[in-house]
């Protein structure tokens, strides 16, 4: 059975830093791309970062790009997500991703981050 789970977020002040946490099971992890996306009232999804499976490339979204670290550790199945400098706007839940094909997509049930003095 897959399960990503999500933890670490919470409540934040302006300029603060959270680190958020995802642990898999149910798959190889070491063969999937691991990426966060977050979800604000309104809006769509969209990514935030992501970690490819090979190579050790990252991807950031220019919104979070200088501020935002992602990491995985494939001998402990876990992906990480390190927020600096953090923004009311990124207000959001966020959510960990597990993606290999269109019939190996994996969702967490989401993390609440909140931005607010």
């Amino acid at each position: 059975q897959v399960q990503l789970v999500e933890s670490g977020g919470g409540l934040v002040q302006p300029g603060g830093s959270l680190r958020l946490s995802c642990a898999a099971s149910g798959f190889t992890f070491s063969l999937y791309t691991m990426s966060w996306y977050r979800q604000a009232p309104g809006k769509e999804r969209e990514l935030v970062a992501t970690a490819f499976s090979v190579g050790g490339s990252t991807f950031y979204a220019d919104s979070v790009t200088g501020r935002f670290t992602i990491s995985r550790d494939n001998a402990k199945n876990t992906v990480a997500l390190q927020m600096n400098s953090l923004k009311p706007e990124d207000t959001a839940v966020y959510f960990c991703n597990a993606f290999r094909s269109k019939t190996d997509d994996y969702w967490g049930q989401g993390t609440q981050v909140t931005v607010s003095s």
